[in-house]
């Protein structure tokens, strides 16, 4: 699977989760980076919702889109590459 951008900034900044944050601030920080992974993937899928043909019909393009993204990127693992 693919790495998107946040998940690759979350982990270039944050490389282990010993920074010396406390647990509010990570609860901060993990908060902030769902928001923008939750950002990201609505993104994506508009995009390649906008990119089918509409012929396809919009409810046949969501699904579409969100296959596409489940299967490049749906990753719990932020350490993988």
């Amino acid at each position: 699977m693919k790495q998107t951008a946040v998940e690759w900034l979350y982990n270039h900044l944050f490389p282990n989760q010993l920074d010396g944050f406390s647990e509010e601030e990570w609860d901060k920080i993990d908060k902030a980076f769902e928001q923008a992974k939750a950002m990201h993937e609505e993104q994506i899928m508009k995009a390649y919702v906008k990119a089918l043909p509409i012929e396809d019909g919009v409810f046949t393009a969501v699904q579409k889109a969100e296959q596409y993204y489940k299967e490049t990127y749906n990753n719990n693992d932020r350490n993988s590459s």
